[in-house]
Parts: structure tokens; C-alpha cells; sequence
């Protein structure tokens, strides 16, 4: 992701125009794969966590349709695309004033969702869910989504920051920063159908906690690099 003056944390907004990159092209498509990868790995971190999401693609797998978890993704991001729209027309705009206070804000609740999956990680489980099959996967993604306290509090905290930042690039890398968030949540839900719907085992207990720890461990630095950024130097 493009870093702004005066360090990640600092969020600046475009008038219209896109930003001008030094090296041209080369610099352009960095930009948007950096962006995209920050998506994608942020995206994983929450995709990753057990919830209701994760338990309506294990149930409506149960039938044995691996493409289960494409359309549960696809009804949580009908949720997510309206957030996102949300956020692009209007919160943006109204948030420019309190552009250092969002990123503090944002690089604390990292801190905290990656200190809430290290500790969640030890008992984390994905053997848990009811073996009774759900009807519709779309309704099932955008119901569990929008009942989902965890979903919202992500939204409006560590989401919308990052969302906000990505803009500082032009909407184009705040598209791209979805793109990468919605890549790593059909990717992990498409997986987890495909191997319920073969009736094997989604992954052991101990290399599940590994890689939420790792997610976890992640979201902390992560956090503690844009929280300090309003206070690096230009």
C-alpha cells in the first residue's frame, strides 16, 4: 500500500485526481500488488477465525457441494460491497478531519484482534459444527455477516482504517485492497467446502491454532506500525 507522508498512519484523500507515481507504470502496479497483498493477508486473518460464517460453509457443505463456500462468500460480500460503498462516499469525506485519531485508533483495534486471536488460537477448533445441513449458502453468508457483532466492530475499526488508507492511493487501490479481502475469504471458504464435501478433515487441531497464531502474531505488528505512523516524521 501506497505509504503516505508523515508514516502509514497518516491518511490523505484524493480530490479528484489520482497520484502522481514518481516511476510511472513500475511504481503503479507495486502499488497495487502491495495493496492487494494487504488485503488478502488481512482478510485471511479474519476469514480464519471461527464464527458463524465459518460454521454456514461447513453446514451447507454437508451435502456434499464443494461450492458451498463460493456461495456463502458471496453473500457475505454482498454485505461487505455496501460497507464499502459506505465508506468511499461517505465516511471518508466526513473522517478527513480526524485523519490521525482514525489511524490510532485503527493500529489499537490490530493490536487487539491480534491479541484476541493468539489467545482464541489455543482452543480453536474446526470440528465443532452441528452436523445438520443449511439451505441457502447466499442467504447463509449475508445473515451470519450481518448477526455477527465481531463482523461490525472489524468495520468499523481496523476496516474502515485500512479501507481509508488505501484511498490515499486513489479508489483504484481501495478496490484493490477489496479484491485481496475478498480473495482470502472465497479462498479459505471454497477450501473449507471442497474438503467437507469430500468428508475429510479440514485441518488438524495443532496446525489450525499454529496458523491463527500466526495470523494473530501478524495483526500485532502490523498494528504497532500504523499506530506509530501519525508520529514518524514527514
Amino acid at each position: 500500500m501506497q505509504k503516505p507522508a508523515g508514516g502509514p498512519g497518516s491518511l490523505h484523500y484524493p480530490t479528484g485526481t489520482y497520484p502522481v507515481y514518481a516511476n510511472g507504470a513500475t511504481a503503479l502496479l507495486t502499488e497495487i500488488l502491495s495493496t492487494l497483498i494487504l488485503g488478502f493477508v488481512i482478510g485471511l486473518t479474519g476469514a480464519l477465525a471461527p464464527g458463524p460464517t465459518l460454521v454456514a460453509t461447513i453446514n451447507t457443505s454437508l451435502k456434499g457441494d464443494w461450492t458451498a463456500g463460493l456461495k456463502v462468500s458471496l453473500g457475505h460480500i454482498v454485505i461487505e460491497t455496501a460497507i464499502f460503498f459506505l465508506i468511499i462516499l461517505g465516511l471518508a469525506s466526513v473522517a478527513q478531519p480526524y485523519t490521525t485519531a482514525i489511524a490510532v485508533i485503527g493500529g489499537i483495534a490490530l493490536i487487539i484482534f491480534g491479541i484476541m486471536t493468539i489467545t482464541g488460537s489455543r482452543s480453536a477448533s474446526l470440528n465443532t459444527a452441528p452436523a445438520q445441513a443449511a439451505a441457502n449458502p447466499y442467504m447463509a453468508g449475508l445473515l451470519t455477516s450481518a448477526a455477527n457483532p465481531y463482523f461490525w466492530i472489524w468495520w468499523l475499526s481496523v476496516g474502515s482504517a485500512l479501507l481509508i488508507s488505501s484511498l490515499a492511493g486513489g479508489f483504484l487501490l481501495a478496490v484493490v485492497f477489496m479484491i485481496g479481502h475478498w480473495g482470502a475469504d472465497v479462498s479459505w471458504y471454497v477450501f473449507v467446502s471442497t474438503t467437507v464435501a469430500k468428508g475429510s478433515t479440514i485441518l488438524p487441531d495443532r496446525t489450525y491454532h499454529n496458523v491463527m497464531a500466526a495470523c494473530g502474531v501478524f495483526l500485532v505488528f502490523f498494528g504497532f506500525w500504523y499506530l506509530v505512523g501519525p508520529f514518524l516524521p514527514s
